[in-house]
C-alpha cells in the first residue's frame, strides 16, 4: 500500500523540482544511489522496471527507504500495463510512471488512489490523460518531442497542465532554465545525472554532490 497520497506527490514533485530516474539489477547499488540522492534533498524518486524481477528489487526498496529514508517517495517507471501497475502498487509504490498513455493503467491506479503520470507526446494525448485523471504528464521522449520551446508551446492554450519532461534534461544551469522558464511542474532526470562512469566507480559521494547541485540549481532558476 502507498505511503503517500497522490497530492502529497504531486506536490512534493513541484516543491523539489525534480525526479532521479534510476534502474540497477543490484538492489545495494540501488540502495546507495536512493541514500545519495535523498540526502541531497530529493524526495521523490522513480525506480525503472526494466530488468528480470526488477519488481523484487523494488519491494526491497520500498522497505528500505520506509525504515531509512522516511520522507521518500517511492515510485515505479517504465509501466506500459495494468497487470505490471497492479504488481508495484502491491509492493508499496507511492506512484506508477509510464512511458505511453494506457487507460487501463489509469484505471488501476485511480481505484487505489494512486499517483499516475503517463507518457505523452502530444496535445491530445495530454488532454486525454487528464480526462482519465492524471495530475501531472510526462512528455516523453522531451527532447526529440520538442523541448523547452514544445512545454511552452503547450502551457499556452493550457496553463492548467502540469508536466514532467524526462529525456534530455541535463543537471546544467542553462538546460533546466529553459525547461523551467517554459513552465514545466518537475523534470526527470536519469542517466544525465546518474551516469554509469559513477556508478561503476561506486562514486556515490559525487552523485549526491551533483544531486545537491542540480537541486540548488532548479530553486535558482525557478526564483529568477
Amino acid at each position: 500500500m502507498a505511503k503517500f497520497s497522490r497530492i502529497e506527490v504531486a506536490l512534493k514533485m513541484a516543491e523539489t523540482g525534480m525526479v532521479p530516474v534510476f534502474y540497477h539489477a543490484d538492489v545495494e547499488v540501488c540502495k546507495q544511489v536512493m541514500e545519495a540522492c535523498y540526502n541531497a534533498g530529493v524526495r521523490v524518486f522513480e525506480f525503472t522496471n526494466r530488468g528480470d524481477f526488477a519488481h523484487e528489487i523494488f519491494a526491497q526498496l520500498v522497505k528500505h527507504a520506509r525504515a531509512s529514508f522516511p520522507e521518500m517517495m517511492l515510485g515505479a517507471g517504465s509501466v506500459v500495463d495494468s497487470p505490471t501497475a497492479g504488481l508495484y502498487i502491491q509492493s508499496g509504490a507511492d506512484f506508477i510512471v509510464s512511458p505511453v498513455l494506457n487507460p487501463d493503467v489509469a484505471v488501476v491506479c485511480n481505484r487505489r488512489k494512486i499517483m499516475w503520470s503517463p507518457g505523452c507526446a502530444t496535445l491530445s494525448e495530454i488532454s486525454k490523460a487528464e480526462e482519465l485523471g492524471a495530475e501531472v504528464v510526462k512528455i516523453f521522449p522531451a527532447q526529440q518531442v520538442g523541448g523547452p520551446d514544445y512545454v511552452a508551446a503547450i502551457k499556452g492554450p493550457c496553463p492548467w497542465t502540469s508536466i514532467m519532461p524526462t529525456g534530455g534534461v541535463e543537471p546544467k544551469e542553462e538546460n533546466l532554465r529553459a525547461w523551467f522558464a517554459a513552465g514545466v511542474h518537475c523534470v526527470g532526470m536519469g542517466s544525465q545525472l546518474i551516469s554509469k562512469d559513477l556508478i561503476a566507480s561506486q562514486n556515490y559521494g559525487k552523485l549526491e554532490e551533483l544531486t545537491r547541485a542540480a537541486l540548488e540549481t532548479i530553486r535558482k532558476v525557478r526564483s529568477k
